[in-house]
């Protein structure tokens, strides 16, 4: 019967033909044949299955084989033996080789064919040797994946015993680490990965059926990817295994991978760019949640050289993976962690920045759901990434062009991102034995290091930081070159706004900005350094002009090129934009402001004025005595000098009508400038005698407010403002020369605003000089704060007042009688002298904590606010109208307090502590109640921001590229920060690989007794820190 089948399938006979004809012998089987004859039919079935040079024969051979042994199981059973089965492993068959899958094809067969017989066992025993043994030869993926498919169907052919089991798993990963497909077609590809798909799920199948090798074959799974050999690279494939490990084991593996100190540097940069190529393996699950839980386990433990190195290496191929569909949403999670946490330089994001408008276009033109919904998070990427580093127009003006379609996450959200995904803010995988080593504060914002006693101006410096307008326009300054006072503020300024540090040192702008009279270590004035930084900016400002002026008249005649570019240097103070007028200084274009001084003689009722510049104001405390009669104020010491005053000539008619003052009282409470000249003796009580008997009726209109005044449990900076403008009567030693009566007189001296500044800097008087003890004394009266201001200012558009461009000028005046009392009536008949009530709006708070202005602590409270105030509010006039300036100021619910308390009820968290290194959220709350709360903690220095300016920064640009408010940095600054930051996380990456040795060595220490019971919670116990022993094999594992 052999004879004749062999040659039926030979021959040339038609296909139909030969199939009845086979089937004939097919059905042949079943009659009795002699164990000669099965030999036969079973050697020639075999011949043809694994050497039929056609399809037909094999599949002849594998029906005749499965008949025959079928019916005569006795004698397949004899034929299908140990010797056979091992030399087709070993030996192959004829010219087939032992490692064509065709060889497991056929023994498969034979299996199921002598299940139910006894020597099946004996052939298992042979299979589970030969398994191993065929595995660490390293098969190529077809004869891999069926030699698991066989193992698959017939589990009994795995390696037995628990060392076996292991070699087995072990050398199948490494296996899987040699697979390569051998082709680049879809049709190809799919099998290679279903074949990889078969390997890997035999080895799912074995850890689940054998716990105890998950572990070790993780092992060999790492010791592949983190080989530094370069001749081998690992497969990709390998990421097929990550879908099959416990995502409940993820926390307790990365802890001990990431702690593990005999895993070297380079190992875990090998193994971690390896784990990212696996992005591209299609299907693999869960590949990014393993590769997002390293790189945080990483940051955990401040290993950042790894983690910069990583990121640098693989962004782009990370990026890449978005083009395809299927591995697309793994590759963005991956991709936003990476570039979110990496806060320190903008390198990586510049790497991909090239290619992302050429993806959104292809995501656009999809038109699908799902690269719709992908376009969008890559979009809410991408506006993070360019609001953290602002100041590359020419590279984000195309991406904002492409996605300006898309929606743009709001401010709050970028920032609450940003904070959540820094490398510094990772501490989830901390092992318990390692202390957190802090980053930048869940504020964002940076603290300063005290120097030594530098608390002054450490809170003068914050205040100034936070004056958005002020630090936008110094950190707009082309400084290049430059080594101004202006420059290192720049350079400050920059730091703190982006430097991962938690606190800066500010040790070369302190060097620079310390007034010469200060000593070093000691506790200095607040208001005084700032009033001296101030003019220092200002005059050096001025000084850079006269030269840059001078430079360009030499230029023009010189036509030099090098001196233009000199000039250019010179002129860098100038080009902040939308300043007004290019005459003043950026410090007079944010802070300066104007008053007019008028002193009137009470007798012949001529009057002098003068127009003064300042930056800050000075508020006296009003003396409890004054309060009951708050008439004008005596002046006892004031000088007044010749060339202060011009004398004018009036007639001795008296002016109709009250004062100015009732008009300059203010609602909601505003801070004055210290100048020295207009600083009020809180010692001394209005003395009246010799006023004229036209002021009687403004003294009574002033006892009617002081009365209200008195009522009141606290004073507000509203009181303290009206006691500085109110007027001033000199008098007794401190009478008045008047050159019309040529003989001293009584005098009244009354102060207006007549131009407001930007800023609004107040400063409350506390410390008052007492000559007993020669020493400065503090008042410590609680002063409450307005959120909420109006100044009333009256604008120098008079021909009263002749403005020159100087900082001081004397104005004479040819008004007389009732043109003279006209133009001082308080009723607002003429607008000229109707003051126009200017909204302020809180910006900072620099508190003192101390009796003493040489001892104590300075920290300041503050907050963003732009021209609009924050969150994009405007305070219309109509909302903060006033019923009468006179009546309405002093009242308990005014429409500013209603405002206020709207306002902080609407913006929480608005508001910050800056106290030296340390920087929180606090409360509007926290700082009206400071003085309640700690008697020695006061107010001192204010900083209020005029509302509904048109002079600050618009954010809201054209170009949109000023996406976090605030202008591009020079490229030497971010350069300077970028390298600092990198410095910073060495700092980090070193302190904590200190610690981590130092408490492996504690671990390592010989105890007795078990372990110390006096180990602290959380401590580096023999089980891990409270842990138990249920994972101690884990915890002392060796990646």
């Amino acid at each position: 019967m052999d004879k004749i089948l062999e040659g039926l399938v030979s021959s040339s006979h038609p296909l139909p033909l030969k199939r009845v004809i086979v089937r004939r012998v097919v059905e042949s089987a079943e009659t009795p044949l002699s164990q000669a004859q099965c030999r036969a039919m079973f050697a020639l079935s075999t011949r043809l299955v694994l050497q039929g040079p056609d399809p037909f024969q094999r599949q002849v051979g594998r029906q005749v084989l499965e008949a025959y042994g079928r019916y005569h199981r006795a004698e397949f059973e004899a034929f299908f033996n140990r010797g056979l089965v091992l030399g087709l492993l070993q030996r192959g068959y004829g010219e087939l080789s032992n490692r064509d899958p065709a060889i497991l094809d056929y023994i498969q067969a034979g299996l199921r064919l002598i299940m139910s017989c006894p020597s099946v066992l004996e052939l298992f025993e042979l299979l589970q040797v030969e398994a191993l043994r065929l595995v660490c030869e390293r098969p190529a993926p077809p004869l891999c994946a069926r030699l698991c498919q066989l193992l698959g169907d017939f589990p009994q052919c795995l390696p037995r015993g628990r060392k076996l089991s292991l070699a087995f798993c072990q050398q199948l990963v490494r296996s899987i680490a040699h697979f390569q497909s051998q082709g680049s077609r879809e049709a190809e590809l799919r099998l290679y990965v279903s074949q990889v798909t078969q390997v890997s799920g035999l080895l799912r199948s074995v850890w689940k059926a054998e716990p105890d090798t998950l572990l070790p074959s993780l092992q060999e799974l790492f010791a592949v990817i983190s080989a530094a050999d370069t001749s081998f690279e690992p497969s990709v494939a390998l990421a097929s295994l990550v879908q099959h490990i416990p995502l409940q084991m993820i926390t307790v593996l990365i802890r001990s991978l990431t702690t593990d100190p005999n895993v070297k540097d380079a190992s875990m940069t090998q193994a971690l760019c390896r784990m990212i190529d696996w992005l591209s393996w299609p299907l693999a699950q869960h590949v990014e949640t393993w590769v997002i839980a390293l790189l945080k386990g990483l940051a955990a433990v401040q290993k950042f050289t790894i983690l910069i190195d990583v990121t640098l290496l693989k962004i782009e191929l990370v990026f890449n993976r978005l083009w395809f569909p299927l591995v697309r949403p793994g590759a963005l999670a991956v991709l936003s962690h990476m570039l979110l946490s990496f806060q320190h330089s903008p390198e990586a994001f510049h790497l991909i920045v090239p290619h992302v408008v050429s993806l959104v276009h292809s995501f656009k033109r999809d038109g699908l759901p799902s690269s719709t919904a992908f376009l969008m998070q890559l979009t809410e990427l991408i506006h993070c990434m360019m609001y953290h580093y602002s100041g590359f127009p020419e590279l984000y003006e195309p991406i904002l062009e492409a996605v300006k379609d898309m929606p743009k996450p709001t401010e709050e959200k970028i920032k609450l991102i940003l904070s959540q995904s820094a490398w510094t803010s990772q501490s989830s995988s901390l092992p318990s034995c390692l202390s957190r080593l802090s980053g930048k504060s869940e504020t964002g914002k940076t603290g300063l290091i005290n120097l030594g006693n530098t608390c002054y101006m450490n809170s003068v410096i914050q205040a100034l930081f936070m004056a958005t307008d002020f630090r936008r326009h110094v950190l707009s300054l082309n400084l290049n070159g430059c080594n101004s006072l202006m420059r290192k503020l720049q350079h400050l300024f920059a730091f703190l706004a982006h430097t991962q540090r938690e606190a800066y040192a500010p040790r070369i702008f302190f060097e620079a900005s310390r007034p010469p009279w200060f000593t070093p270590r000691s506790q200095q004035d607040c208001s005084e350094y700032l009033r001296f930084l101030l003019d220092r900016l200002h005059e050096e400002e001025r000084t850079l002009k006269v030269l840059s002026s001078a430079k360009t008249s030499e230029s023009i005649m010189n036509e030099d090129s090098q001196t233009q570019e000199a000039v250019h240097k010179a002129q860098v103070f100038a080009e902040a934009p939308c300043m007004g007028s290019e005459e003043r200084t950026l410090i007079q274009k944010m802070f300066g402001g104007k008053l007019k001084t008028t002193i009137c003689c009470l007798n012949c009722k001529s009057m002098s004025q003068k127009e003064e510049a300042f930056t800050d104001l000075s508020l006296a405390f009003c003396p409890p005595t004054s309060l009951e009669n708050i008439g004008p104020k005596c002046m006892e010491r004031s000088e007044v000098k010749d060339d202060y005053v011009v004398q004018t000539n009036t007639s001795a008619t008296s002016p109709a009508g009250g004062t100015p003052l009732n008009n300059l009282e203010v609602n909601g409470g505003c801070d004055t400038i210290m100048n020295e000249g207009t600083i009020k003796d809180f010692s001394t009580e209005p003395n009246s005698e010799n006023t004229a008997s036209s002021e009687l009726n403004k003294v009574q209109d002033n006892r009617d407010m002081s009365q209200r005044l008195v009522g009141k449990n606290t004073l507000s900076v509203t009181d303290l403002l009206n006691y500085f403008l109110a007027p001033e009567i000199l008098s007794g030693d401190n009478k008045y020369y008047c050159e019309k009566c040529a003989s001293l007189q009584n005098a009244e001296k009354t102060m207006q605003i007549i131009e407001e500044p930007e800023y609004l800097i107040l400063t409350l008087l506390r410390f008052s000089y007492d000559p007993k003890c020669h020493i400065r004394r503090k008042i410590l009266d609680n002063v409450s704060l307005p959120l909420v201001l109006e100044l009333p200012v009256r604008r120098a558009t008079s021909p009263l007042a002749v403005v020159s461009g100087g900082w001081s000028v004397g104005v004479e005046i040819s008004d007389i009688g009732e043109n003279l009392a006209k133009k001082l009536k308080p009723s607002g008949a003429d607008e000229v002298t109707c003051p126009q009530l200017v909204p302020y709006m809180l910006s900072s708070v620099v508190v003192h904590s101390g009796v003493s202005s040489e001892s104590g602590h300075y920290y300041s409270y503050a907050r963003n606010v732009t021209g609009s105030g924050p969150s994009g509010l405007c305070h219309q006039s109509t909302a903060l109208s006033l019923v009468s300036p006179q009546d309405k100021l002093l009242t308990e619910e005014s429409p500013c307090t209603v405002v206020e308390n709207e306002l902080d009820a609407e913006m929480p968290r608005e508001w910050f502590l800056f106290n030296d290194s340390r920087v929180t959220f606090t409360s509007f709350q926290s700082v009206q109640k400071i003085t309640s709360r700690f008697p020695k903690d006061t107010a001192y220095v204010l900083f209020y921001k005029k509302q509904n300016s048109t002079c600050g920064f618009n954010t809201n640009s054209a170009n949109g590229l000023w996406v976090n408010g605030d202008p591009p940095l020079q490229k030497d600054l971010m350069d300077a920060i970028t390298k600092d930051n990198k410095l910073y996380l060495q700092e980090q990456e070193l302190s904590a690989r200190t610690q981590a040795l130092q408490a492996a060595s504690a671990s390592c220490s010989f105890r007795p007794n078990g372990f110390d019971d006096n180990d602290p919670p959380g401590s580096c116990g023999p089980t891990g820190g409270g842990g138990g022993g249920g994972f101690s094999t884990v915890g002392r594992l060796v990646f």
